[in-house]
C-alpha cells in the first residue's frame, strides 16, 4: 500500500506528531510511507524521522524561506486543494479535524480516508456534513472513540487505536536518580505550576531530590518566575526541549504529569516504556485512561487541596524505593502494549479491511 499521512505541521514539537512519525516509520518497513506537512515552519523537523518515510511540505513558513506569493490562508487553501486533488495513495489519514473535512471534500473517492482524532468532537457543521464521506474514524482511546461515535451515530465506524512509541530499544531508568521530571510544551493545560508548587514541599523535605522540567513554550517566563519566588532556583531546573524525552526521562525515579488534560498522552507513554513510574493528577479525560493505578502509577484527585496531595503522593514514592521500584516494572508491562509493530499492525488490518470494501 502507498500511505499518507497528512499533518498540519511535522516540525514542531507536538505529541501528535511525535505519534504520527512514530507509526509512519513502523508502517514503512512494509509500505511505501509519506508524510505530507501543509506547512514548513522551520529549516528541519523538530522530532527525527525514518529515512524510510518520504517528507514534503506544501507551503514553506520557515523563517527566510523565498516565497513567490504573499504569505496568507488563500495560498495555504490552494496548495492544499491541489495536493488532495492530485493525491495517488491508497489510504491517507488526517490528524486535525480542518483537514480531514477537507480530505472528505477534495481526496479522490477510490483512496481510504481515516480522520485520525485525539481530542473530543467539536460540534460544529462541517464535521456532521462532511464527516460521512470518510471511511473512518480512529481515535487514541475509549472515551474518545465513544464521543466520536455518538457524534456520527453510526454514520462512519470509529475505532480505538492507541499512539505507538518508538521502535525499541528504548532506554531503561536504573532508578538512582534523586530526580522528578516532567515534560512537554510550557503552555497553560499542562499545569506545570501545581507541579512546581507541589514540588516546593518535597525539596523543603528532602533537599537532595530535584525537578527537571523539559520543554519549551509561552508559559515558561512565568514559570521561572514561580520558581524564583518559590525560592527553588536550586532545586527546579529547565531543561530546554529535547526531541529525545524518552532519554532523559531515563535518568529520572518519578515522571510527574500535573496536565489539566492529557489527550495526547505521549509524555505518559515514553515515561512508562523508560519504566518509570507516574505521578498524574485523576482528573477527567486524564492520564487515568493511559495507566494502571497502583500498577505503574499513583493518580491524586483534583479539587481541593491538590496541590498538598501531589506534593504528599510525590513524597510517598521519594520514600519508598520498594514501591518504586514495583512500579517501574508495572510501567515496562503497561508500555508493551504499545510498541510500534503491535500498533502498526492493527492500524494495517483497519486499512486492509476498509481497501477491501471498495
Amino acid at each position: 500500500m502507498r500511505i499518507t499521512f497528512l499533518v498540519p505541521s511535522a516540525y514542531g514539537m507536538r505529541g501528535d506528531v511525535r505519534a504520527t512519525l512514530n507509526l509512519a516509520a513502523e508502517l514503512a518497513a512494509r509500505h511505501e510511507v509519506e508524510v505530507v506537512s501543509v506547512k514548513r515552519t522551520r529549516e528541519t523537523p523538530f522530532f527525527p524521522v525514518d529515512r524510510r518515510v518520504a517528507m514534503r511540505w506544501l507551503v514553506d513558513v520557515a523563517p527566510g524561506a523565498a516565497r513567490l506569493l504573499p504569505r496568507g490562508q488563500v495560498r495555504t487553501e490552494v496548495a492544499l486543494w491541489r495536493m488532495l486533488r492530485g493525491l495517488r495513495s491508497d489510504v491517507l489519514v488526517t490528524t486535525r479535524p480542518g483537514l480531514s473535512v477537507q480530505s472528505a471534500r477534495y481526496a479522490p473517492r477510490e483512496v481510504v480516508r481515516i480522520a485520525r482524532e485525539w481530542s473530543r468532537p467539536p460540534v460544529v457543521g462541517p464535521i456532521r456534513r462532511f464527516y460521512p464521506r470518510l471511511d473512518a474514524v480512529v481515535t487514541s482511546s475509549e472515551s474518545g472513540r465513544d464521543d466520536w461515535a455518538r457524534l456520527l451515530d453510526d454514520d462512519l465506524s470509529v475505532h480505538a487505536i492507541p499512539d505507538a512509541l518508538p521502535a525499541g530499544p528504548w532506554p531503561r531508568s536504573r532508578m538512582d536518580n534523586r530526580i522528578v521530571s516532567a515534560g512537554g510544551r510550557l503552555v497553560q493545560v499542562k499545569a506545570y505550576d501545581r507541579l512546581i508548587c507541589a514540588f516546593a514541599v518535597v525539596a523543603d523535605k528532602r533537599p537532595d531530590w530535584r525537578l527537571r522540567l523539559y520543554g519549551a513554550g509561552p508559559e515558561e517566563k512565568r514559570l521561572r518566575a514561580l520558581v524564583r519566588d518559590l525560592d527553588l532556583h536550586n532545586h527546579v531546573y529547565f531543561m530546554g526541549a529535547t526531541p529525545d524525552l524518552a532519554g532523559e526521562f531515563a535518568k529520572a525515579s518519578i515522571v510527574a504529569v500535573p496536565s489539566r488534560h492529557e489527550v495526547l498522552g505521549m509524555t505518559v507513554i515514553e515515561a512508562l516504556s523508560c519504566g518509570v513510574p507516574i505521578v498524574a493528577f485523576d482528573g477527567p479525560r486524564g492520564p487515568a485512561e493511559l495507566l494502571r493505578p497502583g500498577k505503574d502509577s499513583v493518580l491524586v484527585p483534583e479539587g481541593q487541596g491538590e496541590i498538598e496531595s501531589y506534593a504528599a503522593a510525590l513524597l510517598a514514592l521519594v520514600d519508598d524505593e520498594r514501591r518504586r521500584m514495583s512500579l517501574a516494572a508495572g510501567a515496562l508491562e503497561s508500555a508493551s502494549a504499545r510498541t510500534a509493530p503491535a500498533v502498526a499492525g492493527r492500524w494495517q488490518d483497519l486499512m486492509y479491511g476498509l481497501r477491501s470494501r471498495e
